[in-house]
């Protein structure tokens, strides 16, 4: 215990504990080794080493320069002890740590010691040390000036700060066992605390002189010293502190609660003088003197300077009383009261511990940061899981606002009714899409030119059509001809025998094309019939077709303006209080995300559901913001209620209910109507470009047909005139026969050619074929590919077709059997059959593929709709 002495005043300060040598280093790096791994303990070696200097400096004061130093020193090392208690297992047992021992002697019996192996004694040393540090601390200020003692109360509340803290956390646990210092008791922290807020709020007390403050001020200031010295006395009588502390310390303390009690009654003294409240005057001064003639009684062992100013307070206080008595006994002539009638000084508290939860947290230190002990991680676990129970709840209960907000609104068709009102039309967002899409596919307004495109392609394929029957039907008049002409010697088979199969496709095609004009026709009745349903489509915007909301025509109390703008101003607090929903829902996951509790688990030594219950208590304030909004939804959605029914009743909103419902109906009959047709204009214009690709194919076969025919017949021409002519087949002059054809060749291998066209030669006089890549017979239609995007299929063509080149090479003459690769070029005799009858053919097995028309085409389509089904 140390002093210090001031012009009026002297105070106390306490020793610190003293503390033998302890290596910490050793056990705990063979701890981690053994239960984590020797890398573990490698990684943490700087850890191990800051904590074997920071016990090191503890055990020898000297090294700090300045208390101030000393006590960041003392608080480095508690934290550093909070963190190795979760971490280490300091304990007698033989899985733990049980190779370190504390050792500690009492601070006012200092032959006394403390030995355990355990952490709770060194914790609460560290604590005592750090309050006696605060209270030398304050101490060395200078106590003669404002600023040295308002530095002196700081430190002082600072010293009460550990005491209590010590006293509530840390002197419990220390004390258990039989090794153990009274220094670190619960009574003694407690007594240690009141006497560090008694000198801190003395240091007040002086201050409050200083400024020249009332006398009642002053005397509630004093009368607060008196009852914390109080305090401290009373602890210090009793056991087991009465027989703990020297004598001159217990006096030192009696004395100062008996002094500023006695100032106390002088400084209320003068206040009741200046009210002429004499004879309580007289009381209080009276008690005064009585409380500081008992403390002469007991102040053996106290300090002079203390004995001074309890006579010159005693001076003071006989003098005014002195000055009452006479007052009162020539003017006033008031009754003394007793002073055990009297009731308390007021008294008014300045200070208050230092709160050093904050300062000693070690939730933040990094030491042995990397070990998680299980404990932990399972209380870690546990807490995240009622943090997620009290978010999921709250969500829960925040989309539920919303949704009932959505689900009322749509109720009372708000705010559309608003809005229609305003001229700010809405449709259904499904609706919406629906139209939206049919104004990006053309719409009505482009169904024309759709139906344009079919006639283009129907008109494309009837004309593909007519030039392939007239290919058939050339070919057979120029056989006709010639069988007329040669009679019984023209052998080869008619062509009507030949072109059945292909004839009757061509049919087919015809009544197809014949069905599809019917289905055209009905598709353009139909677009004709319901051109005015659909018109509704072409609107843009789609929301002007809407029915709009019509204000009354009259109205008696013309209050319409009224009903509106209230209404729209609690749908305006009703979007607002949606906001701040979507607002706490962010700041319930926000705190989430940033709620870490780990390092506070790992310092803790308490009850882990304590600081559950603690830490979960953050939350508590959104949850309260969260209820309040909802229930302020609750009232304002009922409030909208009533707004909406006067609203409706005004503006007769169930008609214009009803017209917009008729409205959307018509609109969604109208996409019914133009969806049907779009689908069949769609089958249409597949069809005739499937129908086309069909139509192509057959003509090229009929192409290869003629030409093929064409062949034959110069052939059987050549044979019918040797045979007129009685010549062999090894003659080199045939005569002439004017047939309309050319002379065959003299020579006797090779097929006959077309003379070139110098020799005058009219090649046109008698049609002989028309190769596939000369221009079709003119109709009048100038064929081009459709401009509907399906390309047309490019035919491969046959490898009959001869060169546009006039030069011929002459055949070599017929053999008596086909080949079995013989496609188009048969010899023509009696009895010869050709793959133009219906008969199936014979197995390819020639390098080239089968005839284009003994391949089934491609039509008819696999899928047709009723419009467009061939026969």
């Amino acid at each position: 215990m140390a002093t210090s002495t001031s012009t009026t005043n002297i105070m106390l300060a306490i020793f610190e504990k003293k503390t033998v040598s302890l290596d910490l280093y050793r056990p705990l790096r063979h701890y981690i080794s053994f239960t984590y791994s020797d890398r573990e303990a490698q990684n943490l070696e700087d850890d191990l080493q800051t904590l074997r200097d920071l016990r090191s400096d503890l055990e020898n004061p000297a090294k700090q320069p300045s208390p101030s130093a000393r006590r960041d020193l003392l608080q480095s090392y508690f934290r550093a002890l909070c963190v190795i208690e979760t971490r280490f297992p300091i304990s007698p047992d033989r899985d733990h740590i049980n190779s370190v021992t504390f050792t500690w002697y009492d601070s006012f019996k200092q032959k006394q010691k403390a030995a355990q192996q355990n952490i709770h004694l060194e914790k609460a040393a560290v604590l005592f040390n750090l309050g006696a540090v605060y209270s030398q601390i304050g101490l060395s200020y200078d106590r003669s000036s404002v600023e040295g003692r308002r530095q002196a109360v700081q430190a002082f509340i600072g010293a009460a700060g550990a005491f209590a803290y010590l006293r509530d956390n840390a002197a419990t646990k220390a004390s258990i066992g039989t090794s153990t210092t009274l220094d670190v008791s619960v009574e003694c922290a407690g007594m240690l605390e009141r006497l560090m807020l008694a000198q801190a709020q003395e240091c007040v007390f002086e201050n409050t002189i200083a400024k020249g403050s009332t006398p009642g001020v002053c005397a509630k200031i004093s009368r607060q010293v008196g009852l914390y010295y109080e305090e401290a006395s009373a602890a210090l009588s009793l056991a087991p502190l009465s027989q703990h502390f020297d004598k001159a310390w217990i006096a030192h303390v009696q004395l100062k609660a008996s002094l500023f009690y006695a100032e106390a009654c002088y400084r209320y003294g003068i206040e009741l003088h200046e009210k002429e409240e004499v004879a309580e005057e007289i009381a209080r001064l009276r008690s005064g003197i009585s409380a500081l003639t008992e403390a002469k009684k007991n102040s053996k062992g106290a300090a002079a300077q203390l004995l001074d100013a309890l006579s010159k307070l005693e001076a003071n206080i006989n003098r005014n009383l002195e000055r009452a008595v006479k007052e009162n006994d020539r003017v006033y002539l008031m009754r003394v009261p007793s002073p055990g009638s009297l009731p308390p000084l007021p008294a008014f508290s300045m200070v208050k511990p230092l709160a050093m939860s904050e300062v000693l947290d070690a939730s933040k230190e990094k030491l042995f940061a990397s070990l998680v002990p299980d404990s932990s991680a399972k209380a870690l676990s546990r807490y995240t899981e009622m943090v997620d129970d009290i978010i999921r709840t709250q969500a829960e209960k925040l989309q539920q606002g919303s949704e009932l907000t959505r689900v009322r609104l749509k109720e009372m068709d708000l705010p559309d009714s608003l809005l229609a009102l305003e001229g700010h039309f809405t449709l259904p967002a499904d609706l919406k899409e629906d139209v939206e899409a049919v104004q990006i596919s053309g719409g009505p307004a482009g169904l024309e030119a759709e139906l344009q495109q079919l006639r283009d392609l129907r008109q494309v394929n009837q004309e593909l059509l007519v030039q392939t029957e007239e290919l058939l039907q050339k070919e057979a008049r120029e056989d006709a001809q010639f069988r007329s002409q040669f009679g019984t010697r023209w052998t080869r088979p008619q062509s009507s025998t030949l072109t059945k199969n292909m004839q009757d496709r061509l049919n087919r095609f015809a009544g197809n094309l014949k069905q599809a004009a019917e289905s055209d026709t009905k598709i353009e009745r139909s677009v004709r019939e319901h051109s005015s349903l659909m018109s509704i489509l072409d609107r843009r915007p789609i929301e002007s077709a809407l029915p709009t909301l019509e204000r009354p025509i009259m109205s008696l109390d013309a209050n319409e303006d009224a009903i509106v703008g209230t209404l729209k101003q609690s749908l305006r607090h009703l979007e607002t209080l949606g906001a701040q929903r979507a607002g706490l829902e962010d700041m319930l996951k926000e705190m989430k995300r940033k709620d870490d509790i780990l390092p506070k688990l790992m310092t803790s030594t308490g009850s882990y559901e304590d600081l559950f219950k603690k830490e979960l208590s953050k939350y508590d304030h959104i949850c309260e913001d969260i209820t309040q909004n909802i229930e302020a939804q609750e009232q304002l959605l009922m409030q909208i209620q009533a707004q909406n029914d006067d609203f409706s009743a005004i503006f007769n909103l169930e008609d214009h209910k009803a017209s917009r419902e008729k409205c959307y109906k018509q609109i969604q009959a109208a996409i019914a109507k133009y969806r049907e047709i779009k689908e069949n204009v769609n089958e249409g214009l597949k069809f005739y470009v499937t129908l086309q690709d069909a139509i192509t194919n057959v003509k090229q076969q009929c192409s290869d047909y003629v030409m093929t025919r064409n062949i034959q017949c110069r052939e059987m021409i050549e044979d019918v005139q040797r045979s007129m002519a009685g010549l062999s087949f090894q003659d080199n002059n045939s005569g002439s026969y004017n047939s309309g054809y050319p002379p065959v060749s003299q020579q006797p291998h090779q097929r006959p050619s077309p003379p070139p066209q110098a020799a005058g030669q009219n090649m046109s006089q008698t049609p002989i074929y028309q190769p596939s890549d000369q221009p079709a017979p003119s109709t009048g239609y100038n064929y081009h590919h459709p401009p509907y995007g399906s390309a047309q299929q490019q035919v491969s063509p046959s490898p009959y077709q001869v060169s546009s080149t006039p030069s011929y090479v002459r055949p070599p003459p017929p053999q008596l059997h086909p080949p079995a690769s013989h496609e188009y070029g048969q010899p023509a005799y009696p009895g010869w059959r050709g793959p133009y009858y219906n008969a199936p053919p014979a197995q390819q097995t020639g390098p080239y593929p089968p005839p284009p028309y003994t391949a089934p085409g491609p039509y008819p389509p696999h899928s047709q709709t009723a419009y467009y089904r061939p026969q």
